[in-house]
Protein backbone atom coordinates (compact mmCIF):
# COMPACT_ATOMS: atom_id res chain seq x y z
CA UNK A 1 0.00 0.00 0.00
CA UNK A 2 1.63 3.37 -0.75
CA UNK A 3 1.50 6.10 1.42
CA UNK A 4 -0.36 8.11 -0.45
CA UNK A 5 -3.06 5.61 0.29
CA UNK A 6 -2.81 5.67 3.71
CA UNK A 7 -2.64 9.39 4.14
CA UNK A 8 -5.33 10.10 2.22
CA UNK A 9 -8.53 11.23 4.12
CA UNK A 10 -11.59 9.94 3.84
CA UNK A 11 -14.45 12.51 3.45
CA UNK A 12 -18.27 12.20 3.03
CA UNK A 13 -20.60 14.54 0.86
CA UNK A 14 -23.52 14.84 1.45
CA UNK A 15 -25.91 16.17 -1.53
CA UNK A 16 -22.54 14.88 -3.64
CA UNK A 17 -24.83 14.12 -6.94
CA UNK A 18 -26.19 17.69 -6.96
CA UNK A 19 -24.90 20.71 -8.91
CA UNK A 20 -22.02 22.48 -6.48
CA UNK A 21 -21.97 18.53 -4.34
CA UNK A 22 -20.85 17.02 -7.86
CA UNK A 23 -18.14 20.07 -8.44
CA UNK A 24 -16.70 19.41 -4.63
CA UNK A 25 -16.85 16.29 -5.02
CA UNK A 26 -14.44 16.37 -8.88
CA UNK A 27 -11.75 17.96 -7.08
CA UNK A 28 -11.59 16.05 -3.65
CA UNK A 29 -11.78 12.65 -6.49
CA UNK A 30 -9.16 14.96 -8.02
CA UNK A 31 -6.52 15.49 -5.00
CA UNK A 32 -6.55 12.16 -3.63
CA UNK A 33 -9.18 12.16 -0.85
CA UNK A 34 -11.22 9.36 -0.44
CA UNK A 35 -14.70 10.27 -1.29
CA UNK A 36 -17.98 8.76 -0.05
CA UNK A 37 -20.93 11.04 -2.45
CA UNK A 38 -24.42 10.27 -0.61
CA UNK A 39 -27.61 11.36 -2.40
CA UNK A 40 -31.06 10.66 -2.15
CA UNK A 41 -31.49 12.20 -6.10
CA UNK A 42 -34.50 14.06 -5.31
CA UNK A 43 -32.76 16.93 -7.47
CA UNK A 44 -29.05 15.55 -7.61
CA UNK A 45 -28.33 12.93 -10.41
CA UNK A 46 -26.31 10.57 -11.16
CA UNK A 47 -25.24 12.00 -14.40
CA UNK A 48 -23.72 14.75 -12.42
CA UNK A 49 -21.18 12.14 -10.99
CA UNK A 50 -21.08 9.31 -13.55
CA UNK A 51 -17.54 10.06 -14.84
CA UNK A 52 -16.37 9.54 -11.20
CA UNK A 53 -17.62 6.38 -10.90
CA UNK A 54 -14.75 4.77 -12.52
CA UNK A 55 -12.22 5.92 -10.18
CA UNK A 56 -10.78 3.76 -7.28
CA UNK A 57 -11.63 6.38 -4.78
CA UNK A 58 -15.27 7.57 -5.54
CA UNK A 59 -18.12 5.71 -4.31
CA UNK A 60 -21.55 6.40 -5.00
CA UNK A 61 -24.52 5.60 -2.33
CA UNK A 62 -28.42 6.76 -2.27
CA UNK A 63 -29.08 7.88 1.23
CA UNK A 64 -31.31 10.16 2.65
CA UNK A 65 -29.71 12.31 5.31
CA UNK A 66 -33.21 12.21 6.79
CA UNK A 67 -32.33 9.11 8.64
CA UNK A 68 -28.65 7.79 9.98
CA UNK A 69 -26.08 6.87 8.56
CA UNK A 70 -22.92 4.51 9.47
CA UNK A 71 -19.38 5.08 7.77
CA UNK A 72 -15.81 5.92 9.20
CA UNK A 73 -14.83 9.46 7.64
CA UNK A 74 -12.52 11.80 8.49
CA UNK A 75 -14.34 15.21 7.02
CA UNK A 76 -17.97 15.85 6.53
CA UNK A 77 -19.22 18.54 3.81
CA UNK A 78 -23.37 18.55 4.51
CA UNK A 79 -24.79 20.08 1.25
CA UNK A 80 -28.08 17.57 1.21
CA UNK A 81 -31.22 19.91 0.86
CA UNK A 82 -32.80 21.39 -1.85
CA UNK A 83 -31.65 25.15 -2.54
CA UNK A 84 -33.78 26.12 -4.93
CA UNK A 85 -37.54 27.76 -4.54
CA UNK A 86 -39.40 25.84 -6.72
CA UNK A 87 -37.59 22.51 -5.35
CA UNK A 88 -37.79 23.68 -1.46
CA UNK A 89 -41.26 24.45 -1.91
CA UNK A 90 -42.26 21.33 -3.56
CA UNK A 91 -42.39 19.63 -0.16
CA UNK A 92 -41.88 22.59 2.33
CA UNK A 93 -41.96 19.65 5.51
CA UNK A 94 -39.85 17.60 4.00
CA UNK A 95 -37.18 20.43 2.97
CA UNK A 96 -37.12 21.32 7.07
CA UNK A 97 -36.90 17.80 7.74
CA UNK A 98 -33.92 17.65 5.09
CA UNK A 99 -32.07 20.38 6.96
CA UNK A 100 -32.68 19.85 10.48
CA UNK A 101 -32.62 16.01 11.10
CA UNK A 102 -30.34 16.40 8.24
CA UNK A 103 -28.35 18.74 10.51
CA UNK A 104 -28.65 16.31 13.65
CA UNK A 105 -27.51 12.79 11.51
CA UNK A 106 -24.17 14.31 9.99
CA UNK A 107 -23.48 16.08 13.60
CA UNK A 108 -23.75 12.71 15.24
CA UNK A 109 -21.79 10.53 13.37
CA UNK A 110 -18.85 13.80 13.00
CA UNK A 111 -19.10 13.24 17.24
CA UNK A 112 -19.15 9.50 16.61
CA UNK A 113 -15.87 9.32 14.20
CA UNK A 114 -14.62 13.04 15.84
CA UNK A 115 -14.72 13.89 12.06
CA UNK A 116 -14.08 18.00 10.85
CA UNK A 117 -17.63 18.67 9.46
CA UNK A 118 -18.85 22.06 7.31
CA UNK A 119 -22.43 23.23 6.94
CA UNK A 120 -23.21 24.24 3.69
CA UNK A 121 -25.51 27.47 5.06
CA UNK A 122 -26.65 29.87 2.69
CA UNK A 123 -27.60 33.82 1.97
CA UNK A 124 -30.88 33.00 3.08
CA UNK A 125 -30.54 33.10 6.50
CA UNK A 126 -30.46 37.25 5.71
CA UNK A 127 -34.31 37.33 4.43
CA UNK A 128 -35.30 40.15 2.71
CA UNK A 129 -31.90 42.51 4.14
CA UNK A 130 -32.01 45.55 5.62
CA UNK A 131 -28.24 45.86 5.70
CA UNK A 132 -26.29 46.60 2.18
CA UNK A 133 -24.02 44.47 1.92
CA UNK A 134 -24.51 41.43 4.41
CA UNK A 135 -21.80 40.69 6.80
CA UNK A 136 -22.04 37.80 8.83
CA UNK A 137 -22.89 39.64 11.86
CA UNK A 138 -26.13 40.81 10.23
CA UNK A 139 -28.93 38.64 12.36
CA UNK A 140 -31.36 38.38 9.27
CA UNK A 141 -34.85 39.98 8.42
CA UNK A 142 -36.61 36.27 7.52
CA UNK A 143 -40.65 35.72 8.07
CA UNK A 144 -40.58 32.48 9.83
CA UNK A 145 -44.10 31.85 8.33
CA UNK A 146 -43.45 32.37 4.94
CA UNK A 147 -43.32 30.05 1.77
CA UNK A 148 -39.68 30.10 1.83
CA UNK A 149 -39.17 29.62 5.42
CA UNK A 150 -38.92 25.87 4.83
CA UNK A 151 -35.40 26.40 3.68
CA UNK A 152 -34.21 29.92 5.25
CA UNK A 153 -35.16 28.59 8.86
CA UNK A 154 -34.19 25.23 7.99
CA UNK A 155 -31.07 26.64 7.44
CA UNK A 156 -30.93 28.93 10.59
CA UNK A 157 -32.10 26.11 12.85
CA UNK A 158 -28.80 23.96 11.27
CA UNK A 159 -26.65 26.46 11.77
CA UNK A 160 -27.94 26.59 15.71
CA UNK A 161 -27.53 22.95 16.16
CA UNK A 162 -23.67 23.07 14.43
CA UNK A 163 -23.20 26.22 17.03
CA UNK A 164 -24.33 23.99 19.90
CA UNK A 165 -22.43 20.68 18.98
CA UNK A 166 -19.37 22.86 18.82
CA UNK A 167 -20.08 24.55 22.62
CA UNK A 168 -21.54 21.65 24.23
CA UNK A 169 -19.41 18.77 22.40
CA UNK A 170 -16.10 20.42 20.92
CA UNK A 171 -16.93 19.24 17.38
CA UNK A 172 -14.75 20.47 14.85
CA UNK A 173 -17.29 22.58 12.87
CA UNK A 174 -17.23 24.82 9.84
CA UNK A 175 -20.42 27.03 8.83
CA UNK A 176 -20.11 28.88 5.49
CA UNK A 177 -22.71 30.69 3.91
CA UNK A 178 -23.19 30.40 0.29
CA UNK A 179 -24.37 33.08 -2.05
CA UNK A 180 -26.00 33.04 -5.70
CA UNK A 181 -24.15 30.26 -7.12
CA UNK A 182 -24.24 29.46 -10.87
CA UNK A 183 -22.25 27.04 -13.32
CA UNK A 184 -21.97 23.62 -15.36
CA UNK A 185 -24.81 21.40 -14.04
CA UNK A 186 -27.30 23.77 -12.70
CA UNK A 187 -30.71 21.88 -13.02
CA UNK A 188 -32.83 22.95 -16.40
CA UNK A 189 -35.73 23.33 -14.29
CA UNK A 190 -34.46 24.57 -11.24
CA UNK A 191 -36.15 27.88 -11.26
CA UNK A 192 -32.98 29.97 -10.26
CA UNK A 193 -32.50 33.14 -12.78
CA UNK A 194 -29.56 32.42 -14.25
CA UNK A 195 -30.95 28.60 -15.55
CA UNK A 196 -34.02 30.26 -16.14
CA UNK A 197 -32.72 32.55 -18.45
CA UNK A 198 -30.06 30.87 -20.40
CA UNK A 199 -32.71 28.19 -21.10
CA UNK A 200 -35.55 30.58 -22.27
CA UNK A 201 -32.74 32.25 -23.84
CA UNK A 202 -31.53 29.12 -25.79
CA UNK A 203 -35.11 28.94 -26.85
CA UNK A 204 -35.69 31.80 -27.80
CA UNK A 205 -38.92 31.88 -25.41
CA UNK A 206 -39.51 35.36 -23.35
CA UNK A 207 -37.42 35.96 -20.42
CA UNK A 208 -38.91 35.94 -17.35
CA UNK A 209 -38.59 39.19 -14.87
CA UNK A 210 -39.89 38.90 -11.80
CA UNK A 211 -40.88 42.66 -10.51
CA UNK A 212 -38.99 45.65 -12.66
CA UNK A 213 -36.19 43.62 -12.49
CA UNK A 214 -34.15 46.06 -10.32
CA UNK A 215 -33.53 43.73 -7.89
CA UNK A 216 -29.96 42.96 -7.45
CA UNK A 217 -27.99 39.55 -6.77
CA UNK A 218 -24.07 38.58 -6.76
CA UNK A 219 -23.14 35.70 -8.99
CA UNK A 220 -20.59 33.57 -8.07
CA UNK A 221 -19.36 30.61 -10.19
CA UNK A 222 -18.85 27.13 -8.71
CA UNK A 223 -15.42 26.53 -9.51
CA UNK A 224 -14.84 29.66 -7.21
CA UNK A 225 -17.09 28.72 -4.63
CA UNK A 226 -15.87 24.80 -4.57
CA UNK A 227 -12.36 26.41 -3.46
CA UNK A 228 -13.34 28.57 -0.98
CA UNK A 229 -15.52 24.99 0.75
CA UNK A 230 -12.21 23.27 0.70
CA UNK A 231 -10.36 26.17 2.05
CA UNK A 232 -12.67 26.59 5.16
CA UNK A 233 -12.23 22.99 5.53
CA UNK A 234 -8.62 22.83 5.62
CA UNK A 235 -8.56 26.32 7.10
CA UNK A 236 -7.04 26.20 11.27
CA UNK A 237 -9.55 25.05 13.73
CA UNK A 238 -10.66 28.05 15.31
CA UNK A 239 -12.20 28.76 11.74
CA UNK A 240 -15.23 27.99 12.20
CA UNK A 241 -17.87 30.59 10.56
CA UNK A 242 -20.31 31.50 9.53
CA UNK A 243 -18.58 33.13 6.63
CA UNK A 244 -19.83 34.47 3.98
CA UNK A 245 -19.26 32.75 0.12
CA UNK A 246 -20.16 34.90 -2.86
CA UNK A 247 -19.20 37.30 -5.18
CA UNK A 248 -19.62 40.92 -4.32
CA UNK A 249 -19.83 42.34 -8.03
CA UNK A 250 -23.59 43.05 -7.88
CA UNK A 251 -25.56 43.21 -11.22
CA UNK A 252 -29.16 43.81 -11.43
CA UNK A 253 -31.49 41.46 -12.69
CA UNK A 254 -33.01 42.70 -16.00
CA UNK A 255 -28.68 43.58 -16.19
CA UNK A 256 -28.23 40.22 -15.99
CA UNK A 257 -31.04 38.90 -18.75
CA UNK A 258 -29.92 41.74 -21.24
CA UNK A 259 -26.37 40.11 -20.67
CA UNK A 260 -27.94 36.33 -21.52
CA UNK A 261 -29.80 37.41 -24.15
CA UNK A 262 -26.52 39.32 -26.00
CA UNK A 263 -24.79 36.53 -25.72
CA UNK A 264 -26.91 33.33 -26.36
CA UNK A 265 -27.40 35.56 -29.77
CA UNK A 266 -31.37 35.28 -28.52
CA UNK A 267 -34.42 36.79 -30.16
CA UNK A 268 -36.02 36.47 -27.05
CA UNK A 269 -37.46 39.85 -25.07
CA UNK A 270 -38.42 40.51 -21.88
CA UNK A 271 -41.47 39.36 -20.26
CA UNK A 272 -42.45 41.13 -16.91
CA UNK A 273 -44.04 39.19 -13.76
CA UNK A 274 -45.57 40.23 -9.91
CA UNK A 275 -42.55 39.73 -7.37
CA UNK A 276 -42.83 36.22 -5.47
CA UNK A 277 -43.59 37.27 -1.67
CA UNK A 278 -40.26 37.44 0.22
CA UNK A 279 -38.22 37.38 -2.60
CA UNK A 280 -35.73 39.80 -1.11
CA UNK A 281 -34.49 43.65 -3.08
CA UNK A 282 -30.98 43.13 -2.62
CA UNK A 283 -28.34 40.47 -2.35
CA UNK A 284 -24.64 40.85 -1.98
CA UNK A 285 -21.96 39.39 0.27
CA UNK A 286 -19.43 41.22 2.50
CA UNK A 287 -16.39 38.90 2.01
CA UNK A 288 -14.16 40.20 4.46
CA UNK A 289 -14.14 37.20 6.59
CA UNK A 290 -12.89 34.87 3.69
CA UNK A 291 -10.21 37.45 2.33
CA UNK A 292 -8.99 37.81 6.00
CA UNK A 293 -9.27 34.38 7.10
CA UNK A 294 -8.89 31.70 3.64
CA UNK A 295 -6.64 33.70 1.66
CA UNK A 296 -10.01 33.56 -1.09
CA UNK A 297 -11.33 35.83 -3.23
CA UNK A 298 -13.74 34.72 -6.68
CA UNK A 299 -11.63 34.67 -9.83
CA UNK A 300 -13.60 34.30 -12.42
CA UNK A 301 -15.97 37.29 -13.75
CA UNK A 302 -19.64 36.95 -14.69
CA UNK A 303 -19.07 37.27 -18.16
CA UNK A 304 -16.13 34.46 -18.60
CA UNK A 305 -18.63 32.22 -15.96
CA UNK A 306 -21.41 33.24 -18.01
CA UNK A 307 -19.85 31.67 -21.60
CA UNK A 308 -18.71 28.28 -19.35
CA UNK A 309 -22.84 27.88 -18.27
CA UNK A 310 -24.16 28.82 -21.70
CA UNK A 311 -22.07 26.17 -23.09
CA UNK A 312 -23.07 23.45 -21.03
CA UNK A 313 -26.93 24.48 -21.50
CA UNK A 314 -26.47 24.49 -25.28
CA UNK A 315 -25.21 20.48 -24.85
CA UNK A 316 -27.62 19.60 -22.66
CA UNK A 317 -30.47 21.04 -24.61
Amino acid sequence: MSAKSLLAKKVLVTGGAGFIGSHLCERLVARGDDVICVDNFFTGSKANVAHLLKAQNFELMRHDVTFPLYVEVDEIYNLACPASPVHYQYDPVQTTKTSVHGAINMLGLAKRTQAKILQASTSEVYGDPEIHPQPESYRGSVNPIGPRACYDEGKRCAETLFFDYFRQHKLNIRVCRIFNTYGPRMHPNDGRVVSNFIVQALQNEPVTLYGDGQQTRSFCFVDDLVEAMIRLMDAPDDVTGPINLGNPGEFTIRELAEKVIAKTGSTSKISLKPLPADDPMQRCPDIRLAKEKLGWTPGIDLDAGLDRTIAYFRGIL
